[in-house]
């Protein structure tokens, strides 16, 4: 069996989820890899970021967002609301902020020392329930999709912008 791999990259915005289509980007991956008959793998590097496949929808809101974003968006903002206040979530406590300020890059995770940028108990949990990986089919060389499905790589920590990627791992013969 042989095992190919590529990291995809991608900047994502502040201020809401980023939904990023990397179907084409998988879809390149297989075919690079030479593989023709197995599966590809499409993986989150991120706890705040998942991986799904979803219909490709035509149809767009005024923020850009396609209606079944919008959909899963408002679902999941009623089971877990966005992190506003210190009383939305236990997350973080003060024992993972004293860890974070010790690190050395501190100013990448609290930009100017600012706790709020770690009010993100929201994207973690949002993204422990979408899931942070799927597996798809490899046949004759491709990616293996049915017809408008995609698949979409999203961010839902809109603390700030961050480049973002995900490992697209090919295995089979």
């Amino acid at each position: 069996m042989a095992v190919y791999k590529e990291t995809v990259k991608m900047e994502t915005l502040a201020g809401k989820p980023t939904y990023v289509d990397v179907t084409a980007s998988v879809a390149a991956a297989v075919e690079n890899s030479g593989i023709k008959e197995g599966v590809v793998t499409v993986i989150s590097c991120h706890t705040t970021c998942a991986v799904f496949s979803e219909e490709f929808d035509h149809d767009y809101t005024p923020a850009g967002d396609t209606y079944l974003q919008a959909d899963l968006n408002a679902g999941l903002e009623r089971v877990f609301p966005e992190q506003h206040d210190w009383n939305t979530y236990r997350y973080p406590g003060l024992r993972h902020f004293e860890e974070v300020e010790s690190w050395p890059n501190l100013d990448a995770w609290l930009p100017g020392g600012d706790r709020t940028m770690l009010w993100n108990g929201d994207a973690h949990l949002r993204s422990t329930l979408i899931g942070s990986n799927q597996t798809f089919e490899v046949a004759d060389g491709k990616l293996e999709m049915n017809g408008l499905a995609s698949i979409y790589f999203v961010d839902f920590d809109r603390t700030r912008e961050r480049t973002r990627k995900v490992k697209v791992v090919v295995m089979g013969e």
